[in-house]
């Protein structure tokens, strides 16, 4: 499994942005593709999105509005928000799927400690 460090997270006013890193040991030589989730209070853990580490295609959850976009340098995975709103407060995490398994939600098997999004 990947160690990973989630950052950026904070208090943001609504209709500002803000962009969460994460930092993976073993990027792109240990994992398929990386992903963000966030959970929110009393909520179930939702996927936003993820990267394939070779070759950065990216793929967003149906659900999503169109104001999340992610990328990454060889090292670090980023997740940049715009247009915040406070619907958007949620604990954020970063994932990995390892080399061998599919990109798939249920797939992720390396998770960050998250880092917390308040909007207000």
């Amino acid at each position: 499994h990947v160690q990973l460090v989630e950052s950026g997270g904070g208090s943001v006013q609504a209709g500002g942005s803000l962009r969460l890193s994460c930092a993976a040991s073993g990027y792109a030589s240990s994992t398929k593709c990386m992903g963000w989730f966030r959970q929110a209070p009393g909520k179930e853990r939702e996927g936003l999105g993820f990267i394939y580490t070779k070759g950065g295609n990216t793929y967003y959850n149906d659900s999503m509005d169109g104001r999340f976009t992610i990328s990454q340098d060889n090292a670090n995975m980023y997740l940049q928000i715009h247009e915040l709103k406070p619907e958007d407060t949620a604990i954020y995490y970063c994932a990995a799927v390892s080399s061998q398994r599919l990109c798939r939600w249920a797939e992720f098997d390396s998770w960050g400690q998250g880092t917390q999004v308040t909007v207000s």
